[in-house]
């Protein structure tokens, strides 16, 4: 399924992406069907209003396209699509990977072998010089650094590792820089790094895309180091992001007379590696010697088209609490391929959310 797409190709692939309930399971699923973004495109009213939907889908337009590809064009910035050779072997090996990443900058360091660093945006002085010197650390033996560009830890990893490689992960477009005071850090990662979004260029980020972004961060990572972070907090969501993926996760402890050691702390009781410098994070790698090349082939089934009564049984047993796909093959008794043909028409009508790791929802 490796393949380079012509930009027709491309216009489709984009168009199918930005599509309304289109999300990265859906995506893959579409693709999987029906071969094409182009044909898939051509099935969505109808596979919407089987699932459902009274009004139309509404489905990114070719002036919305041209608008995103220009303003990705203005900014030097590169599309890449999940299909494409260019695209992140550690990313693409995500069940589904996102369907296509903005990249601006250094693109060779998306396929270099990666470590995140994330953490508390309000970092004590400590934290903040414990992150800058261990992603020094990290570049200097040959791993690029890659975390979110927000305040605290993120900003000290990323000013850490410029002179030896870092990628800033971002939540809107690849030229939304947040906070405004990271004006300057972003232009030299832009210059040195790589800055990488799955939203569109020109869009402010908010608070829905944070956990989009953190899966990315994750994903491209072979471990996840966090060194301080309350129990709420976004950097424990990358964590288990990575854990699901089978990434390394490590946490740096602190003094529980601090409520940004807690996160870290609960971390290391559940089972997560201790950081207490760069060597800690080698050992946690040294066994993993690369991501095997993913086949990248898509899971949909080409040519199911399931009954009403069928849609609707899968439709009766979802509900708010996430339960698995195969979960509901079993109950249902139907074929495995039905079902989730089933469920991307639910998706498609917004009666179901289709969520990465095979789970799925109500909507």
């Amino acid at each position: 399924m490796i393949q380079a797409l012509s930009d027709a190709q491309r216009r489709d692939w984009l168009r199918l992406a930005r599509t309304e309930n289109v999300g990265p399971v859906t995506f893959d699923q579409l693709i999987g069907r029906f071969g094409d973004a182009g044909r898939a495109l051509a099935a969505l009213p109808d596979l919407a209003r089987r699932g459902g939907r009274m009004a139309g889908l509404k489905v990114a337009t070719d002036a919305q396209v041209d608008q995103e590809l220009a303003d990705g064009a203005a900014l030097g910035a590169q599309l890449i699509c999940a299909c494409e050779p260019q695209f992140p072997q550690a990313l693409a090996a995500l069940d589904p990977p996102p369907p296509l990443i903005w990249a601006r900058g250094r693109i060779d360091l998306l396929d270099k072998p990666a470590v995140a660093v994330v953490g508390a945006r309000v970092a004590s002085a400590a934290g903040q010089r414990f992150a800058r010197g261990l992603a020094a650390e990290l570049g200097q033996a040959g791993l690029v650094v890659i975390s979110g560009l927000a305040r605290g830890i993120d900003g000290a990893a990323h000013e850490g590792a410029l002179p030896t490689g870092t990628v800033a992960v971002l939540g809107g477009g690849v030229d939304d820089i947040y906070p405004a005071e990271h004006a300057g850090l972003y232009a030299r990662v832009v210059e040195d790094g790589c800055v990488v979004s799955e939203s569109e260029p020109g869009r402010a980020a908010v608070a829905r895309d944070f956990p989009r972004r953190n899966r990315i961060i994750a994903g491209l990572s072979r471990a996840v180091v966090v060194v301080e972070a309350e129990l709420r907090s976004g950097s424990l969501i990358t964590a288990r992001l990575a854990a699901e993926q089978g990434r390394e996760v490590l946490a740096v402890p602190g003094s529980p007379l601090d409520p940004r050691a807690r996160g870290t702390n609960d971390l290391i009781r559940q089972g997560a590696a201790l950081c207490e410098g760069a060597e800690d994070v080698l050992r946690a790698i040294e066994g993993l010697r690369g991501f095997r090349e993913p086949e990248r082939t898509y899971r949909g089934a080409p040519g199911l088209d399931p009954d009403d009564a069928l849609r609707e049984r899968v439709a009766a047993l979802l509900s708010p609490t996430p339960v698995s796909r195969d979960e509901i093959v079993r109950a249902t008794g139907a074929p495995a391929p039905a079902v989730f043909a089933a469920l991307v028409e639910l998706s498609l009508a917004g009666r179901a959310d289709l969520l990465p790791g095979g789970m799925v929802t109500q909507a």
